[in-house]
């Protein structure tokens, strides 16, 4: 038990788990963005973010996402052993201050005086227990009302972070919360090397914490039209399944801004937690390298990856079966999954954006598409396909099961090769183990389910006309999705 936990009301973590992690492309697409991917480790960094904000002292936690990512947001807490307090589900994204707001307003509707904790999805805190103790010691400048943000003390001069400047650098020794003089937006490499040298900057991590009270009046301050609309859309909220759907209509009010820009550049009641134990934004492929531990030549290699003569490279495999190999490379970055391939300097790790950009802009799907279709029952993904065929792998957890559901256009001959599946075609009902097969004739209303303790693995191969996602009329789904017909 960390000394002090106990001793004070809980603290409420309010996890935002959006954004697309566009800079960590191919790894990271909008289907699938970084905070779920194992960059580091065992665990996702939303996995990791959960367990950061748990144990003694700390509720379970709220978590704000976007509706494509919801199931796989409940799929990974529950891997982990952990629990939401709440789910909010965002009609759109619209940066951080309508999701913070959307936040505090859930937990005042419980206690308006909880202090909360406003962290994201995707950085990498490497010290769970030093992060815990600097929230517990700025839980009291919280307390009184003060807006809490976290700053950390720089190692580099980098140029992709915003900083905090304080008004005494021997604050940065002392142990608390210390008055801040302006927050500094992202500086080019010359104003951020004198900077560093100043000894009076920190980074700024985008990590917060205030009581509820505290933020919601500082919405009536200086967003009071944003607040009108985030209470309206949370007011009008819907339940589906365990997820709370904020109001789609009211959210489309909702101006896109920062917490930054919205409330903490504005307000006066802002304290700074220096915090000196480790942290990343993981916002970039460069960083990812850092992080992961170069060996003495300044390498980092996946499990299916060789390096000959290369220095300060990463060679980031991943796809299973795919051998990546770099012969006499300086200072590069080279991803490579199923269906896409990212070379780059690490110097040019920021500009990855762009290259993504410019993929959508000519409708790639590799743009925001990961090769696997993650599904609330498991996932599928693409082996080989023509123009009137296709072959999928797809993965049924135990317990799960697709749509009742039927096809106008295509008909469908599905192979078990592992577990066993329940499969319903028409009235009829019957079991198939490995190696035993089904056809499902085009219209023909059925479903495929796993009513076993074990996945089921199964190859399905289509055929037909028309092979779209879209060709799917549902008729019960136990995962309330849209387009169920009557």
């Amino acid at each position: 038990m960390l000394k002090g936990m106990s001793n004070h009301p809980l603290i409420h973590p309010v996890i935002l788990c959006g954004g697309a992690g566009t800079r960590l492309w191919p790894l990271s697409r909008k289907s699938y963005p970084k905070q779920f991917a194992n960059l580091i480790g065992e665990t996702s960094l939303f996995q990791r973010a959960v367990t950061l904000a748990s144990g003694d002292g700390f509720a379970a936690p709220t978590i704000v996402t976007g509706d494509p990512l919801r199931f796989i947001v409940t799929e990974q807490m529950e891997a982990i052993g952990h629990a939401p307090s709440a789910i909010l589900i965002e009609p759109e994204g619209r940066n951080t201050a309508p999701a913070v707001l959307a936040g505090a307003l859930a937990l005042q509707e419980r206690d308006s005086e909880a202090l909360m904790l406003v962290l994201p999805s995707d950085h990498l805190i490497p010290d769970p227990n030093a992060f815990r103790l600097a929230v517990m010691a700025a839980a009291g400048r919280a307390r009184l009302g003060d807006l809490v943000t976290f700053g950390i003390s720089p190692t580099r001069a980098e140029t992709g972070y915003g900083y905090l400047e304080l008004t005494d650098r021997s604050a940065l020794l002392k142990n608390a919360p210390q008055n801040l003089a302006r927050f500094v937006e992202k500086p080019d490499a010359a104003k951020a090397q004198a900077m560093i040298a100043s000894g009076n900057y920190l980074w700024n991590a985008g990590i917060f914490l205030f009581s509820v009270s505290a933020i919601i009046d500082a919405y009536q301050h200086y967003m009071p039209d944003m607040l009108r609309a985030v209470r309206e859309a949370m007011h009008d909220k819907s339940r589906d399944l365990g997820f709370l759907r904020l109001n789609k209509d009211a959210w489309s009010n909702v101006q896109n801004i920062s917490l930054d820009y919205a409330i903490m550049e504005k307000a006066s009641n802002i304290a700074v937690m220096p915090y000196s134990a480790g942290w990343s934004d993981l916002g970039d492929w460069n960083s990812v390298w850092q992080e992961s531990g170069p060996d003495a030549a300044g390498n980092i290699c996946s499990d299916a990856a060789t390096a000959i003569d290369c220095q300060g490279t990463m060679l980031q495999s991943g796809s299973r079966g795919l051998q990546l190999v770099g012969i006499d490379l300086d200072d590069m970055i080279v991803v490579a999954m199923s269906d896409a391939v990212l070379v780059a300097p690490r110097s040019s790790s920021q500009r990855v954006s762009e290259a993504v950009a410019r993929l959508k802009a000519g409708s790639a799907r590799q743009a925001e598409h990961m090769p696997r279709d993650r599904r609330p029952w498991g996932w599928f993904e693409s082996l080989a396909s023509g123009d009137s065929f296709q072959v999928k792998r797809i993965f049924v957890n135990q317990g799960q099961a697709l749509s009742l559901q039927s096809h106008r256009h295509r008909a469908e001959h599905w192979i078990v090769v592992a577990g066993t599946a329940t499969v319903t075609i028409g009235h009829e009902v019957r079991q198939l183990v490995a190696n035993e097969s089904v056809y499902v004739p085009l219209g023909a209303v059925h479903r495929l389910e796993n009513r076993g303790h074990t996945p089921v693995e199964l190859i399905e191969v289509q055929t037909g006309t028309y092979l779209g996602e879209d060709d799917i009329v549902r008729y019960e789904d136990r995962y309330d999705r849209a387009g169920t017909a009557a």
